[in-house]
């Protein structure tokens, strides 16, 4: 297996630290707002990674944090009128939504910052007492950035061009510009714990190379997050958990690639900011997942009403071919396992490349096609195997008759409705009607809604409409 390592800018043969088991750390959210597609993108791209590595056997621990201390948080619990706790109580809540309804699965743990404040604090007192950190007069703890020698090497940056060129906050309590805080000393009226430098709270950084080591060691197999997160936070990660325990922190980095609106940035200021259950009110969320998966997960994707209809034909392609089968619990025959399961498993252990393991999966659906008119006994075999490698990538985890008929809520008419018309239709075929039979196939059509004829009667499905 081969995994692009943002570290050495190259893919790597994967080799656990431990055999048989992977330990993978994935930066989460700040519970101060709602989840945008941003979110989304790295929930399933690590959810994928996740899924794959345990159908290959490896006994994988996923842990993805919560920062739930923050001054997001704190200006909006603020605007709000609300406590901390219950802002970040409730976005926690409403992230555990959206990524059920994009039917990913939960880490096997979330750590939260507000749990290990005193692991925190215990690993800023070691990075002082070996000269990597100071206390500043303010009460701040800062980092000494130039003490750390392999700081940049994630970014290949150079301190001094870093120094000229990059935006740091100036600060003259810092002895660098470029030093970055640890701990912050509490304002009046701020949340805050106690430290034996006062009253105060967690910088960002060192929340995730706390909680990452408490929770995997220290040294651990993959670190992963979106790909605003490599420069400053994950290269300060780097050097304060290496300058603390003196070993190598991460062997291998995973960095999920942007989300553009339209081939623009995503963002408030220019209006085209998402987030996951506004999309969710107008989309299937299968389709928006599929949307995150079809593309390899370091490339960047364009949301825009032409790609999703893109993947909600994607996905009908999929469930036309499984409709009507019955196959649950039919076990694929070696054939079948060798001709698309070993090229599924190649395809993925190149990088988790989800776009050619889609493309083998087409060719799986173009055989179950092919099958259920010319060798119907294999149909259910074939569907199986679909179903079996779909569901690596999180897919096809639908009734598929029920996809494809859109959702009784999207319905413009209801299903009572649309049978008593197809009905109606029958008795005007049968008294050789066939104006008034096409006209009600026509008025249905207008309305998205597609009959599909055959030997065992009439059904219907939705068509998805840009």
């Amino acid at each position: 297996m081969q995994i692009y390592n943002t570290l050495t800018r190259r893919k790597e043969t994967f080799v656990p630290i431990e055999p048989g088991r992977v330990r993978m750390y994935v930066c989460g959210m700040t519970v101060y707002d709602y989840c945008h597609l941003g979110h989304a993108r790295v929930m399933v791209a690590f959810d994928v990674v996740t899924r794959y590595l345990r159908w290959r056997g490896l006994d994988v621990t996923y842990v993805r944090n919560i920062t739930d201390i923050d001054d997001k948080i704190l200006k909006r619990a603020d605007e709000n009128g609300e406590s901390i706790g219950a802002l970040t109580e409730r976005m926690i809540g409403a992230m555990h939504e959206d990524e059920a309804r994009l039917f990913v699965l939960r880490p096997d743990h979330e750590p939260r910052a507000t749990g290990h404040v005193a692991e925190i604090i215990a690993m800023i007192e070691t990075l002082i007492d070996k000269g990597y950190a100071y206390a500043a007069s303010n009460g701040d703890v800062y980092y000494r950035v130039r003490k750390f020698e392999g700081y940049g090497k994630l970014n290949n940056r150079d301190l001094d061009e870093m120094r000229s060129g990059a935006r740091v906050e100036v600060d003259e309590h810092k002895e660098d510009p470029l030093d970055f805080v640890l701990w912050k000393a509490a304002k009046p009226g701020e949340a805050s714990w106690s430290s034996p430098w006062g009253e105060g709270r967690p910088g960002w950084h060192i929340e995730c190379s706390a909680m990452s080591t408490c929770c995997l060691g220290e040294t651990f197999d993959i670190h992963g997050g979106g790909p605003d997160l490599t420069f400053p936070h994950h290269e300060n990660e780097i050097a304060q958990s290496e300058a603390a325990t003196g070993k190598p922190y991460v062997n291998t980095w995973m960095h999920a690639g942007a989300v553009r609106v339209d081939q623009e940035k995503m963002s408030k200021s220019l209006g085209n900011f998402f987030t996951i259950r506004e999309v969710l009110e107008s989309h299937d969320p299968e389709v928006v997942r599929y949307l995150l998966v079809a593309s390899h997960y370091r490339s960047a994707i364009n949301y825009a009403p032409e790609s999703l209809a893109d993947a909600r034909k994607s996905l009908e392609r999929f469930y036309n071919a499984l409709e009507g089968l019955a196959f649950e619990g039919d076990e694929p025959r070696g054939e079948v396992d060798a001709r698309f399961a070993e090229r599924f498993i190649a395809a993925m252990d190149d990088d988790f490349n989800t776009a050619e393991a889609l493309s083998v999966l087409f060719e799986l659906v173009r055989e179950l096609n092919r099958a259920k008119k010319e060798a119907p006994e294999w149909a259910p075999l074939l569907a199986a195997e679909l179903k079996r490698l779909g569901d690596v990538l999180g897919l096809l985890q639908q009734d598929p008759e029920a996809f494809l008929k859109g959702g009784a809520s999207e319905l413009p008419l209801s299903e009572a409705e649309i049978e008593a018309k197809i009905v109606a239709r029958a008795n005007a075929k049968k008294a050789m009607n066939f104006d008034a039979a096409d006209g009600i196939r026509d008025e249905l059509a207008a309305l998205g809604i597609i009959l599909k004829d055959s030997r065992e009667g009439t059904t219907w499905v939705m068509e998805q409409m840009d």
